[in-house]
C-alpha cells in the first residue's frame, strides 16, 4: 500500500487494458494535434487542531498517522491538516488526465508530498470510460473526495468505518459504465490494481491483485453505493514477533502462520446511503472485512444527520466498530520449558496479546457544527466521546502503561477547510 514512492504510477494492465486501450491509442495520436489541451488547476487545504483529555493513548485521524493527540501531546495540529493540488488536462472529447498531489503527515512523521491520483481517462462513449494509472479506490461514499475536507460536513470521516480501509488509491485500471432504468441513474465500476505503503524505512505493507466492483444508484436526493473488493496482503509489521514464535518449532510456526500477514487474503464489503434534499442530510455507511490474519474479522458503521440553517450546519454522528474474532490467544505453552525459554515464550505471548488488542471494538458519539464562512471556506468545530470496548484499544495508538480499555476519551477538534 505504498502511497507515493515514485512520481508516476506503475500501470497494471489487466484484460480491460489489453482489450480497450490497445484499440484507443491510435485515436489519441490522431486527436492530439487538433488542438492544445485545456488545463485546469485546483487546490484544497485544511488547517486543524485536535485536543484529547486522555494521556494514556493517542487519538488519531488515521492509522497511517505517526502520532496523535493525547499521549504524544495534548494539542496536535497534524491530524487533519493537509494541502493538496490537482491538475486536470483535457486533450479531446475522448482523452483527459488528472494528477493530484497531497502534503500531510505520514506514519514516519515526515511531510513528503504524495501522489494521490495520476491517471489517463479514455471516454469511449458518453456512458463508458476507462482509466489507467493511480486511481481513487471507490469503496466509500467519500471515495472521490476523501482528502478534501471542504467536501464533507464533518471534521473528518468517521474512523470506525474509514480506518477499516485506510488506503485511498490503487495503481491499476478501472472501467465505469453509466446507465439508467426506471428513472434511477446507475454507475457500475470494475477495478483492478495494486498498492504499496512504506510506513518506515523497514516497515511496509502491500496489496496485490486488488479486484473489486462498485455500484452506485441515484434517485432524486438519494444515493446508494455498494462495494466489494478482495486483495492479497503482505506486511512486515511485527515480523520480529512472528519470527520469534517460529523458533519454537511446530506450535510456534502454527501461531505465526495463523496471524502473520504473508500472502493473506483480505475481503471487504461496504454499503452506503446518502439522502440530501438540500436543507438537511442523512448519511450512513457500514461494512465488514476479513483479513485472515491478526487483522481478523471486523464490522463498522456510522449514521450522521445534519440540518442547514443559513451558513451553519449542526450535525450529529454515531459510529461503532466491533471485532468479530478473539482479542487474546494463549500463545505458546510454557509448562516444562527451561527457564530461559519459558521467559522468552512469555514475552512472545505478551506481544501477541498486545497485538490482538488492536482488533478494534469502539463506540463514538460526536456533535459538531459547520460554518460556511465563504463559498470556498468552511470552519468546523466537533466534540467527540470515544470509548474503546471489549478489552481492546479501539482506534487509539501509542498506548501508555496506564491505558485501560473502557475509559471514555473526550476529543475536541477544529478545522478550517478551503478550496481554490
Amino acid at each position: 500500500m505504498r502511497i507515493v514512492d515514485h512520481p508516476f504510477p506503475r500501470f497494471v494492465a489487466p484484460v480491460v487494458h489489453a482489450c480497450a486501450l490497445a484499440a484507443a491509442v491510435p485515436a489519441l495520436a490522431q486527436e492530439l494535434p487538433a488542438a492544445a489541451p485545456t488545463v485546469a488547476f485546483r487546490g484544497f487545504g485544511s488547517v486543524g487542531a485536535v485536543h484529547s483529555d486522555y494521556r494514556d493513548a493517542d487519538f488519531t485521524s488515521s492509522i497511517l498517522k505517526g502520532e496523535g493527540s493525547g499521549a504524544s501531546r495534548a494539542l496536535s495540529y497534524n491530524l487533519d491538516s493537509r494541502l493538496g493540488a490537482q491538475l486536470d488536462a483535457t486533450f479531446s472529447k475522448h482523452w483527459s488526465a488528472v494528477v493530484q498531489v497531497n502534503l500531510e503527515q505520514r506514519y514516519d512523521l515526515s511531510y513528503k508530498p504524495t501522489v494521490e491520483w495520476a491517471n489517463v481517462k479514455y471516454q469511449a462513449t458518453p456512458d463508458l470510460a476507462l482509466r489507467v494509472g493511480r486511481i481513487a479506490l471507490p469503496i466509500f461514499l467519500a471515495a472521490d473526495y476523501r482528502k478534501v475536507g471542504f467536501a464533507y460536513p464533518w471534521v473528518r470521516p468517521p474512523q470506525e468505518v474509514y480506518s477499516g480501509v485506510p488506503i485511498s488509491n490503487s495503481d491499476g485500471a478501472d472501467l465505469a459504465y453509466r446507465w439508467q432504468h426506471a428513472g434511477v441513474k446507475h454507475v457500475t465500476q470494475a477495478f483492478y490494481g495494486r498498492t504499496d505503503i512504506h510506513l518506515t524505512d523497514t516497515t511496509s505493507v502491500s496489496a496485490r491483485g486488488i479486484a473489486g466492483l462498485t455500484h452506485s444508484a441515484e434517485y432524486g436526493a438519494a444515493t446508494v453505493r455498494v462495494s466489494a473488493f478482495t486483495a492479497q496482503l503482505n506486511a512486515d509489521i511485527m515480523r520480529e514477533l512472528f519470527d520469534g514464535f517460529r523458533q519454537f518449532g511446530a506450535p510456534g510456526i502454527a501461531i505465526a502462520d495463523r496471524y502473520d500477514v504473508i500472502d493473506k487474503r483480505i475481503n471487504v464489503v461496504a454499503l452506503g446511503l446518502n439522502y440530501d434534499p438540500g436543507s438537511w442530510f442523512l448519511m450512513a455507511e457500514g461494512g465488514t472485512s476479513n483479513g485472515h490474519s491478526f487483522l481478523g474479522r471486523s464490522r463498522g458503521m456510522y449514521a450522521s444527520a445534519g440540518y442547514r440553517t443559513g451558513a451553519f450546519t449542526p450535525y450529529l454522528i454515531h459510529s461503532r466498530t466491533d471485532a468479530r474474532d478473539g482479542t487474546s490467544d494463549p500463545g505458546l505453552p510454557t509448562a516444562g520449558l527451561p527457564p530461559p525459554y519459558a521467559a522468552a515464550a512469555t514475552q512472545l505471548n505478551m506481544g501477541l496479546d498486545t497485538l490482538l488488542k488492536a482488533r478494534a471494538s469502539q463506540t463514538t458519539m460526536a456533535a459538531g457544527v459547520r460554518w460556511d464562512v465563504r463559498p470556498n471556506m468552511a470552519l468546523k468545530l466537533q466534540v467527540e466521546r470515544v470509548k474503546p470496548r471489549a478489552g481492546t484499544r479501539g482506534t487509539l495508538n501509542n498506548l501508555q502503561p496506564g491505558f485501560r480499555s473502557g475509559v471514555a476519551v473526550h476529543v475536541t477538534s477544529a478545522v478550517l477547510d478551503v478550496v481554490f
